[in-house]
């Protein structure tokens, strides 16, 4: 890869020293060479010329560097990048020593690694690519991921983004790196419950690890309750709650693949073809008014929507979009019951997003309880402003 001397403009390097992770294309005052998608930008001081970081460079982003290291000059290389992978690897060895071996080995720009992230199933670590710059480093950066990982097989995932940029580089979608793939499906444990993720063709890399610790809390509330996982996907809380207890659990998500995929997750764990499991197949905000006309509560109602804002013009649609969901859901809450409501929007604020639960409450007429507001399990480490967007608010309605 080339190298590119950089120099940033006055704001630039306000972002650069307060360890913000992206430069974009109006940050860069001066560069000299053309660059391509990976080339490493050495970023001087627009006074002193002096070195004050490095980065990766893509051409056709608007993130135009997306930064490996800020401050004293630095050698990236082979040892720069297991440094970080085992820093990491450090950082969830806690999570390890539980019953637990699906989690998230790099939360890029969170561990260092800006537009790469790695999850891990049972020996299986799956690499998705946000960004086009990691491709060149792919070749030095696999035997260090799987070593912190300490997985003898590797899965490539890429961003439709990147798609087209794989292509040209000799690499797919899906495409095994490392070892042997004898299955897509791989069952993996969280918490001593069992759950599938496709790391070939499933969402993301095929699970959503993040919530595991709210998804570990549902499991201790559930006993000898009934739950309504509203937006349940694949039934991540729905599957602790049975686990913990739960007398019925309801699963609704307008996905009927998902649902299948729900199903199949609490057929692994409770193979006697659970009879305290339902799922529904119906858009959320029409089956929580059926629900609601036909009297029905729930002891615990949890609402995990999908992201309802990609973009900052969304974000008084989705602040509207949670107001009215949870608005919903509030009548379907049992005397004494709890309200779980989340967002993993990341551009709307916790404070936001909060704002809205409580102004929903009060609206109710129901005296409500704020009992615990979290964020992300461990290793889902928070870095900077926009790689904190899970937010979860407990209440317990009178």
């Amino acid at each position: 890869m080339n190298r590119l001397p950089v120099t940033l403009t006055a704001a630039g390097e306000r972002a650069l020293k307060s360890g913000h992770p992206w430069l974009f294309d109006g940050a860069i005052a001066k560069l000299k060479g053309e660059g391509k998608a990976g080339d490493l930008a050495i970023i001087f001081s627009f006074k002193k010329n002096k070195f004050i970081g490095a980065g990766l460079y893509d051409p056709d982003s608007p993130i135009r560097i997306r930064v490996l290291h800020q401050g004293s000059p630095v050698q990236i290389n082979t040892a720069f990048f297991r440094a970080r992978t085992q820093a990491a690897r450090e950082g969830r060895r806690a999570l390890l020593q539980t019953d637990t071996d699906g989690y998230r080995l790099l939360h890029g720009e969170n561990d260092g690694f800006p537009g790469l992230v790695t999850d891990v199933y049972a020996g299986v670590a799956v690499i998705k690519l946000y960004s086009p710059v990691w491709f060149p480093y792919l070749p030095e950066l696999l035997p260090l991921i799987v070593e912190a990982a300490a997985a003898p097989t590797a899965v490539l995932r890429l961003a439709r983004n990147v798609a087209q940029a794989a292509t040209a580089m000799g690499y797919a979608d899906g495409q095994v790196l490392a070892g042997t793939l004898e299955q897509e499906d791989i069952i993996f444990r969280e918490h001593g419950l069992r759950f599938v993720a496709n790391v070939v063709h499933g969402h993301k890399t095929g699970f959503f690890l993040d919530h595991r610790e709210n998804r570990r809390r549902v499991g201790a509330l559930a006993r000898g309750k009934s739950v309504l996982d509203v937006f349940s996907y694949a039934g991540g809380f729905s599957v602790h709650a049975l686990g913990g207890g739960a007398t019925k659990v309801v699963s609704l998500d307008i996905s009927a693949p998902a649902l299948e995929m729900a199903r199949r997750n609490v057929a692994l764990n409770f193979p006697e073809n659970d009879h305290r499991h339902e799922t529904l197949a119906e858009d959320a905000f029409l089956a929580l008014e059926r629900l609601r006309q036909e009297g029905k509560t729930f002891d615990l109602v949890i609402v995990d929507p999908p992201s309802f804002a990609k973009r900052d013009k969304e974000i008084p649609g989705a602040l509207q979009a949670y107001r009215r969901i949870n608005a919903l859901a509030v009548p379907l809450v049992a005397p004494g019951g709890l309200l779980l409501a989340a967002s993993c929007s990341a551009r709307v604020t916790a404070e936001d997003f909060f704002g809205v639960i409580a102004s929903v409450l009060k609206s109710s007429g129901r005296k409500a309880t704020l009992l615990d507001q979290t964020f992300h399990d461990v290793d889902h480490p928070i870095g900077f402003p926009e790689g904190a967007y899970l937010k979860s608010g407990y209440y317990r309605l009178d």
